[in-house]
């Protein structure tokens, strides 16, 4: 049996699967120290389900933590920037268009070093390894322990930031090294800043994952624990420490991938409705689509593996904007009604009406239209048929743009409605073919935690001059497979989830750029029959 765990700012869930089953799941609110919050949840499913923690093969957690850490502006460390791209990349300086106050938390503490690769891979300038003992020195004696390494087309020859960091390591040896190539793309500012930010959670990735830790071990857990990724797969407890940002969007990807696992749908729109916001985003072959273009996180540009989320500020704690006087009254005119974007988000039990609160919510006006089963409808204010047509026109008008704006053609559209809110979308809604709410679809984050793969991406520019078509994506296909496999993937279920070709028309010699993405279920956890890491399997509710 497996056991999922998603992190969110407001609840932790978690569910006990085995196989396709689920056999019990949870929500408990999320503690100040993680630790507390994911000890009572899983706990919980394993005394619903009346089982031992002798019996758990593996636990799979998710969380937001790292990126509400950056949004927030706390608990980072102050790290040191290494560019070696001089002199061609001096022009704009490491924490370049920055906001002040990340950049203030960060410190502007960076050398500008010699080095660096052409698009070719020739060398730009040699290695200066005397600077850059030197500069390692500088920030050892600063006291500045979270280091980021950065290098001109370093995933296309990575040897010179590999150098740098054994240098750092023989100066600094307690130092934590970010390697730009072992993280970001091609696009030079973007991958450093993906790095610095990568350095900046260090000391919190080391803190999180190890109460992770702690909590499983708290119950007796003897099984491997693993950390989801953005891009729906896993890493080991060990790789989360060393590259929190690979985990940032694992939130919004473990509700898709447990949308589509729970549903049978490979493909389709996934909106993930919670307290506070509503995260829309789209489903391929039982995959989130990635972003293809730079992510801002926390203000910052980078272009790491990102899903590509939408995400609008409508959830069950939404507050409804509308003066009490004309509850009763016929339907308000545009300006004296709104809706949201603020929440009382996990505070709805104290404050929404339906509880017996002050504050009027979208999930009052659920309860109202019959959408929501839940609260007591003798506690709501009395209000007349077109107040509340309004307020749930409103609301669907709400939805309605957000499904247009992730929707990449004409044709309606399968919608997968998950998370607490869910019941906020309605049965039909405009550009939707139709709206499915699968069973367990309050914890289809949780599920999706439990149900994702070991992966691994490998990215590379060839010249199709050079090498044939078929043999450079086999070559590049070739190590993303090895990585899967020295990941612990089954070799039974290695697969190709995705082969990307981008040809880059400004570089001679038929340049191309190949993305290939490999998959494959947990060496140890294919049940018989492999159903478990199958998309698409019937589920049993």
């Amino acid at each position: 049996m497996r056991i999922g765990v998603d992190v969110g700012g407001t609840n932790t869930d978690a569910v006990l699967m085995d196989g396709g089953r689920v056999l019990a799941w949870t929500k408990q609110p999320t503690s100040a120290d993680v630790e507390g919050g994911v000890t009572a949840a899983i706990r919980a499913v394993l005394e619903d389900f009346g089982t031992s923690a002798a019996h758990v093969s593996s636990v799979m957690i998710g969380t937001t933590h790292f990126v509400n850490a950056l949004v927030e502006r706390r608990e980072l460390d102050r790290v040191g920037v290494l560019r070696l791209a001089s002199p061609s990349g001096e022009a704009l300086p490491p924490l370049t268009g920055w906001p002040e106050d990340l950049a203030a938390c960060i410190g502007r503490h960076y050398h500008l070093l010699p080095g660096g690769y052409e698009v070719d891979g020739r060398e730009m300038a040699p290695l200066d390894e005397v600077r850059l003992r030197d500069a390692a020195l500088d920030l050892k004696a600063r006291g500045i322990a979270a280091i980021a390494v950065s290098c001109a087309f370093s995933p296309i020859n990575a040897a010179m930031e590999q150098r740098a960091a054994a240098l750092l390591s023989e100066v600094w040896p307690e130092a934590a090294i970010t390697l730009s190539s072992e993280i970001g793309r091609i696009g030079f500012i973007e991958r450093e800043n993906s790095a610095i930010l990568n350095a900046a959670l260090t000391s919190l990735a080391t803190r999180v994952v190890r109460s992770f830790g702690r909590a499983v071990a708290a119950l007796g857990i003897e099984a491997p624990l693993f950390i989801s990724q953005n891009d729906g797969t896993l890493v080991s407890a060990a790789q989360a420490e060393a590259y929190p940002v690979m985990t940032m969007g694992s939130g919004p990807t473990n509700s898709m991938r447990g949308a589509a696992f729970l549903s049978g749908v490979a493909d389709a729109i996934v909106m993930d409705v919670g307290g506070t916001t509503t995260d829309i985003g789209v489903l391929a072959s039982g995959y989130p689509r990635e972003s293809s273009i730079s992510v801002d996180i926390g203000g910052a540009r980078t272009n790491f593996r990102m899903p590509d989320i939408l995400a609008i500020g409508l959830g069950g704690g939404t507050r409804i904007h509308l003066d009490p006087a004309l509850y009763e009254a016929g339907e308000p005119a545009g300006a004296a009604l709104r809706v949201g974007p603020d929440s009382v988000g996990y505070r709805l039990a104290q404050e929404g009406m339906l509880f017996g609160g002050q504050t009027l919510t979208a999930s009052d006006i659920a309860l109202r239209t019959g959408q929501a089963d839940f609260g007591d409808p003798a506690l709501l204010p009395a209000m007349s048929d077109a107040v509340v047509a309004a307020v749930d026109g409103r609301i669907r008008a709400i939805l309605e743009e957000g499904l247009d704006r992730m929707k990449t053609g004409r044709d309606k559209v399968t919608i997968l409605a998950v998370g607490g809110g869910n019941f906020l979308i309605p049965d039909s809604l405009g550009g939707a073919a139709q709206v499915i709410r699968p069973p367990h679809a309050v914890v289809a984050n949780a599920v999706g935690a439990a149900i994702a793969q070991v992966g691994a991406q490998v990215e590379r520019v060839v010249s199709y001059d050079a090498l044939a078509r078929e043999e450079a994506i086999e070559q590049v296909a070739a190590l993303a497979r090895e990585q899967v496999l020295a990941a612990g993937g089954d070799p039974a279920s290695l697969t190709l989830a995705d082969v990307e070709e981008t040809y880059l028309s400004y570089l001679p010699g038929r340049a191309v750029q190949i993305r290939v993405r490999a998959v494959a279920d947990l060496a140890f956890e294919a049940p018989a029959g492999g159903e478990a890491a199958a998309i698409g399997v019937p589920h049993e509710a």
